[in-house]
């Protein structure tokens, strides 16, 4: 399975490892019902992203990953992607219009400082 799913309860977070290529049974089976259930339990919450020899989306998934940023644009509060390739930067940077979160870029070096980015200021509630 190229995606990979945990919960930071912590940090009111889905950490997900994305490898390989994401395809609609992605998201269909694991990512949006996890997305729905978070957004029942928290209301708001945030994303770890991280891009290991991560190859991108199948056409399909890509366009489910866009209806589900448009769909919970004000539910995700931030994003941290995690990657290790220049496109994937240039991807963040891409996305961030079509979302209401936070989104910032940060190198495999730097996964650390994106987990604690994720995390930073979180309101109990």
């Amino acid at each position: 399975m190229p995606i990979k799913l945990i919960e930071l309860k912590d940090a009111k977070a889905l950490e997900v490892i994305a490898s390989g290529k994401l395809t609609d049974e992605d998201y269909q089976q694991h990512f949006i019902p996890e997305l729905e259930r978070l957004t029942k339990q928290y209301g708001k919450f945030r994303i770890l992203f991280e891009m290991t020899e991560f190859h991108g989306w199948e056409p399909k998934a890509a366009w489910d990953d866009f209806k589900l940023n448009l769909k919970h644009r004000h539910d995700i509060e931030r994003v941290a992607m995690v990657g290790e390739k220049k496109w994937q930067h240039w991807m963040t940077e891409f996305a961030k219009p079509f979302t209401g979160a936070k989104v910032k870029y940060f190198d495999q070096a730097e996964a650390s400082q994106a987990r604690a980015w994720v995390g930073e200021n979180i309101v109990s509630g």
